[in-house]
């Protein structure tokens, strides 16, 4: 490819990967700005090297779809934005590239199937409950460590059949193994993360081997253990799985979960409509997905040289897709800051992402958000947030770490 054409790159004026435009909430205008004059731009340095931005709807769709030109392999960089050292490059099946993916998704596919997806409803409507249930009225709390965390680690250990007394490991491991953050890049975090991560493989090794030892059935870990697909994977291999599995199985959800309690004070009569009509609350799960966008973005690197959005760009370049961007694109979502419950086409976020590595829990996270608007509507609630909330340092997964709140009858 000419380096003359390579010269004439879109180079961004915003470093969209720091930090503290998340922390801050202050993202909105330069991804609005991206989407309506650079929607695919290069940005030459950043804590995580430099990068291409995708940042409309239509684009992000388009690279998803295009997995022989934009790799998710661990072998061409992962799927965010930061360069791993090899030993914390966790090679697991959203980390792969078909076919490799495909057969390695299909051992995990059946645990969330509709028959599944049966039962897990029921346990996860008498979690919620149980949960609810025991939260004070009228007084303070952390909604984050009181509702959104227990609700979605507590899920895990049911998928998984482990005690709720693991809870606390759980949320632990699954802190470290999403901590993308430039304050992470350090041999001190990278040392810490390997203790986190051996402590949480040995802890599944254990349940690995004793579903290893029994008949096969629709546990989820016993799929993995008895296919051939994943049956023989190596401790890496294994610890990346399952370090995708929690990850996977919560931050999504519980920032949502989290996010829906801002979204509510903001657009307060979004709850009175769903008093109205409760036939709404499916499309307010899809919409509070949308508006929250908990996972950020994902990274491909591209396999050969190709053209997006009307540029040029050459093979083994890092690709970042906005997803927080895509979910308030103008040209698909009408007002697209607001929280809107009769949104037509909430559905069409990109918050689960696209294509072949759309997530494969995606029913069971709408099961849990939907759940907790149902439970919040059927008491009469008002969650009332008590001063700010504090977000989570990262670029990559969209979040709360604390949310002061009090219930309140409407």
């Amino acid at each position: 490819m000419p380096d003359a054409a390579i010269a004439e790159r879109a180079i961004t004026p915003f470093d969209v990967s720091e930090e503290a435009l998340y922390v801050e909430n202050r993202w909105h205008d330069m991804f609005a700005q991206l989407r309506r004059e650079m929607p695919v731009s290069y940005r030459p340095d950043s804590p995580f090297g430099p990068y291409w931005s995708v940042v409309t709807h239509d684009l992000v769709s388009a690279v998803e779809l295009d997995h022989e030109s934009y790799s998710s392999s661990w072998e061409r960089g992962n799927i965010t934005i930061t360069d791993p050292p090899p030993e914390s490059n966790l090679q697991n099946f959203i980390a792969l590239d078909p076919p490799l993916h495909t057969a390695q998704r299909k051992v995990i596919a059946p645990a969330f199937s509709p028959s599944q997806m049966r039962t897990r409803e029921e346990q996860v409507r008498d979690h919620c409950g149980e949960l609810l249930d025991g939260l004070p009225i009228g007084e303070t709390f952390d909604w984050v460590e009181r509702v959104s965390t227990p609700q979605t680690i507590g899920m895990l250990c049911i998928l998984f059949d482990m005690p709720f007394s693991d809870m606390a490991d759980l949320r632990r491991w699954s802190d470290y193994a999403g901590g993308v953050s430039s304050e992470n890049m350090n041999d001190e975090f990278r040392a810490e993360w390997m203790k986190q991560m051996m402590a949480m493989l040995a802890r599944f090794d254990e349940l690995l081997e004793a579903r290893r030892n029994a008949p096969p059935s629709d546990d989820l870990l016993s799929r993995m253990v008895h296919s051939e697909a994943m049956g023989n994977l190596n401790p890496l291999e294994r610890l990346s799985n399952i370090a995708l599995l929690i990850v996977g199985g919560n931050d999504t959800t519980r920032n949502s979960m989290s996010g829906l309690v801002e979204a509510l004070d903001r657009f307060p009569d979004q709850l009175d409509l769903l008093h109205e009509d409760r036939s709404l609350i499916p499309n307010a799960a899809q919409e509070i997905i949308r508006w929250q966008s908990p996972v950020t973005h994902m990274r491909r690197t591209t396999t050969r040289y190709t053209e997006l959005g009307g540029q040029a760009i050459p093979e083994g370049e890092k690709v970042v897709m906005w997803y927080i961007s895509a979910n308030r694109d103008e040209a698909l979502f009408e007002n697209p800051d607001a929280f809107d419950v009769t949104r037509k086409n909430a559905r069409r976020h990109i918050g689960f992402g696209h294509g072949v590595h759309r997530c494969v829990g995606a029913r069971l996270a709408e099961i849990q958000i939907g759940t907790l608007i149902e439970e919040i509507v059927e008491r009469g609630w008002r969650i009332v947030p008590q001063g700010a909330s504090t977000r989570l340092h990262s670029p990559f997964l969209h979040g709360f770490t604390h949310m002061p709140v009090r219930i309140e009858q409407r």
